[in-house]
C-alpha cells in the first residue's frame, strides 16, 4: 500500500479521540442517507504496541468487529497513522471567521474511520461582450439547442474532473436557458447527476442570469415570478426536481435592485435559499439587500460597499469570493481582508463557467492567498466549512467531525499546505478522493511521485 502522509478534508467527520469515535460509530451504525454498501474499513487508533505503517488506507468487504476498537460495528473505510489529520473544525462550528481560521484543528499521527451509512478576456469588458450578444447569450443559444443527454454527458465529464481535483460537494446552476423550457431542462440534468453520481450537488435555479433577448428586465422579472417559480414549486412538491437555492445576477444593465428583490423574495417564499450574484461590476447595494432578505450567501462582491460588508457580517451572510473571476476578467480583487476583519464569513468558489474555466479548488485557494492576501488557513476554511455554510450544509459537511459525512482527500505530501502552496500539478498530489467512506478516485501516478 502506498504511503499516505496527509489527509485533507473537504466535507468530513472528525475523530478527536480514536476509541471514543469508534464507540460512537458502533452506536450510530446505519445512520445517514445515500450510503453505498460494499466498502468497509476500521479505525486502528492504537495507544500501544506496534503501530501500523504510516499512512495506511484500508478498504475491505463489510464485516463486524475490529481489533483494537471499542465495540463491534461495521465500517466503510480506515485511514491509519496519517502524519497530519486536518479537521478544520472541532466544536461543530457552522462557519469560521478570522480568529477561528487561525487555529485549524490538526491531529498528528492520527487515524480516521468512516462507518457504514455515516457520513464523516481580450480588451473588451465582460458587459461589452454581453451586450454584443456574446458571453451568456452565446451559451444560451447553444444550451437551448442541446439535448438533455448531451448536457448530461458534458456535466458528467466536468463533475468528474472536479472530483479528481478534490471537490466532493459542488453547486450546480441553471441560468443558460432564460426561458422556462430550457431552465427546467438544465435542472432535470442536474437532478439526474444528483441521483447517478458520487459527488454531492446543491442545485440552484438561476433563471435571472440575464435578460432574454426581446424582453425588458421588468418583463423577464414578471415571467420568472408568474411562470417559472410556480412551475418550479409544483415540480418540487411532486418530487420530480429538487432545487436548493435561487440566484439572480444583480447588475447594472441586467436586473436592478428592485427586480432582484422581487425575484429573490418570490424564491424564498417557495422555500429556496437565497444565494445570488452581487456587486460584481458596479456597486449595486446587493450586500445590503442580501442582508435584509436573509440571504444565505452572496457571490462576487468586487464592488461591495463598506456598509454592505458590515451588514453581511451582522446577518451572518456568507461572502462567496471568486478569485478566478477577478483574475480572468481583470477585475479588482474582492476585499477579502476587510471582510475577514469585519467578521464576515468568507467562502471561496471556482465560479466555473465559460469565462472562468477552472475545475480546481486548490488553484482557487492558491489565487485567494496570492491575490486576495488570505492566509492558507483562511483559504482552507473558505473552501471547506464556509463553502458548506454558504450552501446550508455545514451541519453535515465541511470538516472532519463525528457525525458528519465521511468525505475526504488524501494527498501525497508531508504537509497539508502543499494542496494550496503548489501552483498546479495537483494531479500528482492527490492520492485518493473519498465520498461517504468509499474511495471514488485512486491516483496511480502518486505511487511513484512524492511532493515535499
Amino acid at each position: 500500500m502506498h504511503k499516505c502522509h496527509v489527509i485533507l478534508e473537504r466535507i468530513q467527520r472528525s475523530i478527536p479521540r480514536l476509541e471514543r469515535a469508534a464507540a460512537k460509530l458502533g452506536q450510530t451504525e446505519g445512520a445517514g442517507a445515500g450510503s453505498v454498501p460494499g466498502e468497509a474499513g476500521q479505525h486502528g487508533g492504537r495507544a500501544g504496541g506496534a503501530a501500523p505503517p504510516r499512512g495506511t488506507l484500508s478498504r475491505r468487504p463489510r464485516r463486524s468487529g475490529a481489533a483494537g476498537m471499542a465495540g463491534r460495528q461495521r465500517q466503510r473505510l480506515l485511514l491509519e497513522n496519517a502524519e497530519q489529520l486536518v479537521l478544520v473544525c472541532g466544536r461543530r462550528e457552522p462557519y469560521l471567521r478570522r480568529d477561528g481560521a487561525a487555529g485549524l484543528g490538526v491531529l498528528r499521527a492520527a487515524s480516521l474511520v468512516v462507518g457504514l451509512g455515516l457520513a464523516i478576456q481580450q480588451c473588451a469588458s465582460y458587459m461589452e461582450i454581453h451586450q454584443a450578444g456574446g458571453g451568456i447569450h452565446f451559451t444560451v443559444e447553444h444550451t437551448r439547442k442541446a439535448t438533455e443527454d448531451e448536457l448530461f454527458t458534458t456535466l458528467q465529464h466536468r463533475l468528474g474532473r472536479m472530483l479528481r481535483a478534490g471537490s466532493t460537494l459542488v453547486e450546480c446552476k441553471s441560468g443558460y436557458g432564460l426561458n422556462l423550457e430550457t431552465e427546467l431542462k438544465m435542472l432535470r440534468v442536474i437532478e439526474r447527476a444528483q441521483k447517478s453520481m458520487d459527488i454531492g450537488i446543491s442545485s440552484t435555479y438561476c433563471g435571472a442570469h440575464a435578460v432574454p433577448k426581446g424582453k425588458t428586465a421588468t418583463e423577464a422579472t414578471d415571467d420568472i415570478i408568474n411562470n417559472h417559480l410556480p412551475k418550479l414549486k409544483e415540480l418540487k412538491l411532486s418530487g420530480e426536481i429538487h432545487v436548493n437555492n435561487i440566484d439572480v445576477f444583480c447588475e447594472k444593465g441586467v436586473f436592478d435592485l428592485e427586480s432582484t428583490r422581487r425575484i429573490l423574495q418570490a424564491g424564498k417564499d417557495i422555500g429556496l435559499q437565497i444565494n445570488f450574484h452581487g456587486d460584481e461590476l458596479h456597486p449595486m447595494k446587493s450586500a445590503e439587500l442580501g442582508a435584509e432578505l436573509g440571504a444565505r450567501a452572496i457571490s462576487h462582491l468586487e464592488e461591495v460597499s463598506d456598509e454592505g460588508i458590515v451588514a453581511m457580517a451582522r446577518a451572518k451572510c456568507a461572502a462567496v469570493l471568486l478569485p478566478t473571476t477577478a483574475y480572468m476578467l481583470r477585475l479588482k480583487q474582492p476585499q477579502a481582508r476587510k471582510m475577514l476583519e469585519e467578521g464576515v464569513i468568507v467562502a471561496l468558489g471556482s465560479d466555473f463557467n465559460p469565462n472562468a474555466y477552472c475545475f480546481s479548488m486548490p488553484m482557487v485557494m492558491h489565487l485567494a492567498c496570492v491575490n486576495m492576501k488570505m492566509s492558507m488557513n483562511e483559504a482552507l476554511a473558505g473552501a471547506t466549512i464556509n463553502a458548506a455554510y454558504a450552501l446550508g450544509k455545514s451541519d453535515t459537511h465541511g470538516s472532519l467531525e463525528v457525525g458528519k459525512q465521511g468525505d475526504l482527500l488524501i494527498i501525497n505530501s508531508s504537509r497539508w499546505e502543499h494542496l494550496i502552496y503548489q501552483f498546479g500539478g495537483h494531479e500528482a498530489l492527490i492520492n485518493y478522493v473519498i465520498v461517504k467512506g468509499k474511495v471514488i478516485y485512486e491516483n496511480g501516478r502518486c505511487e511513484t511521485t512524492s511532493s515535499y
